[in-house]
């Protein structure tokens, strides 16, 4: 029996060329015991009419602010009883437009009224061409909605409409569905575990104004803190600078250098179940650290020359002192013989698993929403295929899950790669 079946969930249909495929996705709902009900943007209706929805789910369509005459409901607000009577709703697709409405709160039509009414989960599955999906003001507008709680389906990269290729395409059916499902079937696998989890670069002052750093986003390290708050554990997420919103339901630790980083882990690593090092640390920091902004036309060639020391090594310190409960994971991100390195990491630093990836890998590494990496434990490699950051946190989630049930020996499945590529 499907994980649908029975559930009560509001599709919402926006302006994009991809709204014909919100009929595939009513359609396949249905066909796994869901009830639904549609909700459409008037830009919807340019695409695919309100009478195909209605056929497809049995309902009148909520394409108006106001209900027509003889449809009002019999008490309350229409669009509180949607609401309400909804376990979740996902509205495939997205457009820009709908998701900036949502992360700044303007109910203006009938379907971001319930969305901003809703007591169950959202799922947002964007679509949109490339261009419109690289725009700065999107990217932090699916971050707000990101720690508003609700959950983003990941955009796919492929032939667009305009004949561009590249990311915004929206998710296929098959994958929201199978993201739906997964909602209300999975285990709540870590329930009761304590996981740690650090992200993004650290940053090492030079002067008041200058710093030592790198490109690291963020992005790996969150999705993984998101990935293991819907699985049910307790999440400490350790953050160096980035420019994310703090995920909902996450307690959030907000560092600056590898120091502050270290004891931040330092103060919650021993309560921790899991621990996961996914951020990029710097290795080295200033000697000495200027008390004003340094002027360069002040400066002779030598005293422009900075002294470093190395920083403490958070990971093998973490290795260390790691007891016999605890799951260590690290990351290993190379331009040049990654799997070596990768493989001397997980002895060196007392690691259960590492995870390699590659900082030159088109769509892998910093930045990109996406990654492809290889998990490596004492007895295992799996080379996972380039998939969306949070995709790929729920396959690390996988191995760290199967290494904790079965004496620290990892094996994923075919299977549980589908689901979540």
């Amino acid at each position: 029996m499907s994980g649908l079946n029975g559930k009560k969930i509001i599709l919402g249909i926006t302006g994009s060329i991809a709204a014909y495929k919100g009929a595939i996705i009513a359609r396949e709902l249905v066909k796994r015991g869901a009830e639904i009900r549609v909700a459409m943007t008037t830009a919807a209706s340019h695409f695919i009419t309100p009478l195909t929805f209605a056929s497809l789910s049995k309902f009148p369509v909520a394409l108006n602010m106001y209900p027509s005459a003889g449809a009002e409901p019999t008490h309350g607000s229409w669009h509180i009883e949607w609401a309400l009577w909804a376990d979740a709703m996902v509205i495939a697709p997205a457009s820009a437009a709908t998701v900036a409405k949502l992360a700044v709160g303007l109910s203006d039509n009938a379907l971001t009224v319930i969305a901003t009414a809703m007591r169950g989960d959202v799922f947002v599955a964007p679509a949109m061409d490339t261009d419109m999906y690289e725009y700065p003001a999107f990217g932090r507008n699916l971050e707000t909605l990101r720690s508003f709680g609700m959950h983003v389906i990941p955009s796919g990269s492929g032939e667009l409409a305009s004949g561009l290729v590249g990311m915004g395409r929206l998710a296929e059916p098959e994958d929201i569905i199978a993201t739906l499902e997964r909602h209300f079937t999975q285990r709540r696998s870590l329930s009761g575990r304590n996981v740690l989890i650090t992200a993004g670069p650290t940053h090492e002052p030079i002067d008041p104004v200058r710093y030592l750093g790198n490109n690291s986003s963020g992005k790996m390290g969150y999705a993984l803190a998101e990935e293991a708050r819907d699985r049910g554990a307790q999440v400490t997420l350790v953050s160096g600078p980035t420019a994310l919103a703090d995920p909902h339901g996450i307690t959030t630790v907000r560092v600056t250098t590898a120091e502050e980083m270290g004891a931040a882990v330092d103060r919650h690593s021993n309560e921790a179940d899991i621990i996961v090092a996914a951020a990029a640390v710097a290795d080295f920091t200033p000697v000495r650290v200027a008390e004003q902004k340094m002027k360069r036309r002040a400066m002779s060639d030598t005293e422009m020359k900075i002294e470093l020391r190395p920083t403490r090594d958070i990971l093998r310190s973490l290795g260390q002192r790691k007891n016999d409960r605890q799951i260590l994971v690290g990351f290993a991100l190379e331009t040049a013989s990654l799997l070596d390195s990768a493989r001397a990491k997980l002895v060196e630093k007392n690691c259960d698993l590492i995870v390699a990836n590659s900082a030159i890998e088109e769509g892998a590494g910093f930045a990109y929403d996406t990654n492809a990496v290889t998990l490596i434990s004492a007895n295992n490699e799996r080379a996972l295929p380039l998939m969306s950051k949070r995709a790929c946190a729920g396959a690390i989630f996988d191995a760290i899950e199967t290494l904790a049930g079965d004496g620290r020996q990892m094996e994923l499945t075919d299977t549980a790669l589908r689901v979540r590529h």
